[in-house]
């Protein structure tokens, strides 16, 4: 008697803020039985809620979303699948393969094309070797973020960079101080440094980043110390190095 060996279910999310992209999708993933289509989601928010529930094994994510981007979602996500994107913009592809991407789909594409990504997505899944946390260095330097997406349980908060007040570290995580809120992320933070502008934000302190915009004054404090006071009256230590760093970057040279 021959026994038969059921092929492995696969589960799939897709993510894309147009409906017609997403019908498109079904209609390819259709003739695979091995694939199950857990769920399509039209913004990154829904994204994010649906990796964290399903911990899909192949996601397909578009790049340009609102409220979240395909690179944010990653960046958020906990659980980490085989992605495949699909964007009609092709300058993201490098950020797309930095983020370990197993491919990059350009609208339009064909289904002989997306037969050659899903293929690859699934010898992905395979290897059990997807990086986890995908997407924590997938924005290249010279591409400074507007924002700064932290997740606090099933909540995801977004914060305007115009409005991040100052960053402290707190070991593993920094603490986002915005608008008198404060939001924990787990990043070390020299990563943050590396992401905010330094014309704008400058590293006072090994444990502080502070924006320029918020410093009202700064005050000797004690012996070769000083405190740099922000418009809300917050009161940050200032180091030696961090004081030279803050009188060049406010143009006082010293």
């Amino acid at each position: 008697m021959a026994v038969l060996v059921s092929q492995p279910t696969l589960k799939a999310v897709i993510v894309d803020d147009e409906e017609l992209a997403r019908v498109f999708l079904k209609e390819l993933l259709r003739p695979h039985p091995e694939i199950t289509l857990a769920a399509e989601c039209a913004n990154g928010f829904e994204a994010v809620k649906a990796i964290a529930e399903i911990q899909p094994d192949l996601l397909f994510l578009d790049v340009q979303m609102p409220k979240l981007d395909g690179f944010e979602v990653l960046e958020l996500a906990e659980h980490a699948p085989a992605v495949v994107f699909v964007t009609a913009f092709d300058q993201y592809a490098m950020q797309a393969f930095d983020a370990q991407a197993v491919d990059y789909l350009l609208k339009p594409f064909s289904a002989e094309r997306f037969e050659r990504a899903l293929e690859r997505a699934k010898l992905r899944v395979g290897e059990r070797s997807v990086p986890a946390m995908l997407a924590r260095t997938a924005r290249p330097p010279e591409q400074r973020p507007e924002r700064i997406v932290v997740k606090d349980g099933t909540r995801v908060h977004v914060i305007p960079i115009g409005k991040l007040d100052y960053v402290e570290a707190q070991d593993d995580y920094v603490a986002l101080h915005s608008a008198g809120r404060s939001y924990l992320k787990q990043q070390p933070i020299a990563r943050v440094e590396a992401m905010l502008d330094p014309a704008r934000f400058v590293r006072i302190h090994r444990s502080t980043i502070v924006n320029l915009e918020r410093v009202t004054r700064i005050e000797p404090y004690a012996k070769d110390s000083r405190i740099a006071i922000l418009a809300d009256g917050t009161r940050l230590a200032v180091s030696r190095s961090g004081y030279a760093r803050l009188m060049e970057a406010m143009g006082s040279g010293g």
